[in-house]
């Protein structure tokens, strides 16, 4: 749930719609590829925590040549693709809207700045209240999944017309109605923007590796024995086993593996698989119904043009409410971000370092709050440095990078350091590395095209 509330955020309203009020709904094809692929991914990530108890970066810290150099690595990529806090400047446009009955213009920088800022500490105060984090985070995303999908149902319903459906159907194949053509990859296509929109289909990158670390906070398999990381608030002395377990082949153990293995593929294939497609195609209706093709909406006001345009013609009210559930769906995801880089790093940490474990008494809540506040401070001089939907697309096309380098290397970790009793069968292992290639070549495609 996490997961999905994460994946139904920039991509789906943000990149999504820019790509496809710009190029037509012939690009939905990279959407279910994308999804599909990260659904494989995401239970890959699932298998090495259910099977120890540790987060897949610790698996990844496994491997050579060094602990040091893909801890380095990792924390890197994680700052590079989410270390900006986009979400919550692309929030304060929506909210800025919502007061100022209008779009956002470059003369507004500070105003946005000043929103953005507001809502970046909001999140950092939602992170110190509670028992255990991760259990904030699932039920903020429930209400945020069912709030979400539910609204934009209720609204793709009323105002959107059956060709803009056939339309997104024939788009799953690549096919553009309009034009009667195949095009899979329209002319003169923004590759950077593409690449941006092929890694967050789902959840993008990191994000999707940071599954497990949320995983073994919840207890899943042998998470149960690792611990978990509690909220300030708690009351509580964190501590987290800094290396997992592992569990024999015997009947008992591989009737309850396969029972949580039920769980994982119901979590996935079941929740996360069906809501980020939901999530893709609902805003994209709105988006391609209410906007003009070939608009380009990327810009300040980006996430309040669905807003302004469902407002003059259907009435201010309709309006509001888009800007409302956008407000509210950059924000949670700027919050799941945020904790999740928070949670990655100070996993890295505590599992590398046996003085990091010593420090404070071992409470591993120094550590989290220590780099919470770190992040904080770089997170508030960001915001200046280029407007959000541009970070935004270097993020996210980051993220697309990330899985070339993660696939592999998820495949090493599971067919390598798990017993053969769980490793995946060959199906899934050509997944990624199908998974590997597909994402390299819009990769090459995206960062080819920044030097042309």
């Amino acid at each position: 749930m996490i997961a999905l509330g994460v994946s139904i955020g920039s991509g789906e309203f943000l990149l999504g719609p820019a790509a496809f009020v710009q190029h037509g709904l012939s690009l939905m094809w990279v959407v279910i590829v994308a999804v599909t692929l990260q659904t494989i991914f995401n239970t890959e990530v699932m298998r090495y925590t259910l099977a120890t108890g540790e987060p897949v970066f610790t698996g990844f810290m496994r491997t050579r040549p060094s602990s040091t150099l893909w801890a380095w690595v990792y924390a890197a990529l994680y700052f590079l693709q989410v270390g900006w806090p986009a979400w919550a400047g692309t929030a304060a446009a929506a909210i800025f809207f919502l007061f100022a009955k209008r779009l956002a213009v470059a003369a507004d920088g500070g105003a946005i700045y000043g929103i953005g800022v507001a809502a970046f500490l909001g999140c950092v105060v939602i992170l110190t209240v509670g028992r255990r984090i991760e259990r904030t985070l699932e039920l903020l995303n429930w209400i945020l999944v069912v709030t979400i999908l539910g609204g934009f149902f209720v609204l793709v319903l009323l105002f959107v017309p059956g060709s803009a459906w056939l339309e997104a159907v024939a788009g799953f194949g690549g096919f553009d109605l309009p034009s009667g053509t195949f095009d899979p990859i329209p002319a003169g296509a923004d590759f950077f923007l593409l690449g941006a929109l092929v890694a967050y289909s789902g959840s993008g990158g990191v994000v999707n590796i940071v599954l497990s670390n949320w995983a073994r906070d919840r207890g899943y398999g042998m998470g149960e024995r690792a611990g978990y990381i509690p909220a300030a608030a708690s009351g509580e002395k964190g501590h987290v086993a800094p290396t997992g377990f592992m569990f024999s082949g015997d009947a008992t153990s591989m009737e309850r593996w396969h029972g949580w293995w039920r769980v994982v593929s119901a979590d996935q294939w079941g929740l996360f698989w069906i809501g980020a497609l939901l999530g893709m195609l609902l805003p994209a209706l709105l988006y391609v119904t209410f906007l003009p093709r070939g608009t380009n909406i990327q810009g300040l006001g980006i996430s309040a043009a669905l807003a302004s345009a469902i407002g003059t013609r259907t009435g201010a009210g309709v309006g509001a409410i888009i800007a409302f559930l956008g407000a509210w769906l950059l924000f949670k995801t700027q919050l799941d971000n945020l904790e999740g880089m928070v949670r990655a790093i100070a996993d890295i940490l505590w599992t590398g370092s046996r003085r990091v474990r010593a420090w404070r008494g071992g409470d591993v809540r120094a550590v989290y709050y220590t780099v919470l506040a770190i992040l904080v401070v770089w997170g508030l001089i960001a915001m200046r440095i280029a407007q959000p939907i541009v970070l935004l697309q270097l993020g996210a096309n980051v993220a697309g990078l990330i899985f070339v380098i993660a696939a592999p290397h998820l495949l090493y970790i599971n067919t390598r350091l798990l017993p053969p009793h769980v490793r995946p069968p060959m199906w899934r292992r050509v997944a990624l590395v199908v998974m590997t290639l597909f994402y390299g070549f819009f990769v090459a495609l995206s960062f080819g095209s920044l030097f042309t």
